[in-house]
C-alpha cells in the first residue's frame, strides 16, 4: 500500500453538491491524490476542485477550511490523507 500522510478531516458533506468540507492540518493541493477514510467511507480520488469561501483556489494550507468535489458520500469526522 502507498504511503499516506493525513492531511486534514471532512467538517460537513453537502450532499445537493456533491461537495465535502474539510479541515486542513497540512496543505493540499489541485491534483492530490487523496483517500477519504471513516466508519464507512473508503475513498480515493485526485482532487479536481477546491474551494474556500466559494472561491477556486490552487492550493490549501494547515488551519484553513476548503471544500472539494468528491464522487461519493462521505461524513463528519472522516480522515483525508494525501496518498504518496
Amino acid at each position: 500500500m502507498a504511503d499516506e500522510t493525513m492531511v486534514g478531516t471532512v467538517s460537513d458533506y453537502f450532499s445537493h453538491l456533491g461537495v465535502a468540507g474539510i479541515d486542513l492540518i497540512d496543505s493540499l493541493k489541485k491534483g492530490d491524490r487523496i483517500h477519504i477514510e471513516g466508519h464507512t467511507t473508503d475513498l480515493a480520488q485526485t482532487v479536481e476542485s477546491m474551494q474556500i469561501d466559494r472561491e477556486e483556489v490552487a492550493a490549501a494550507g494547515a488551519g484553513q477550511s476548503v471544500g472539494i468535489k468528491v464522487l461519493e458520500r462521505v461524513r463528519p469526522g472522516d480522515r483525508v490523507f494525501i496518498i504518496a
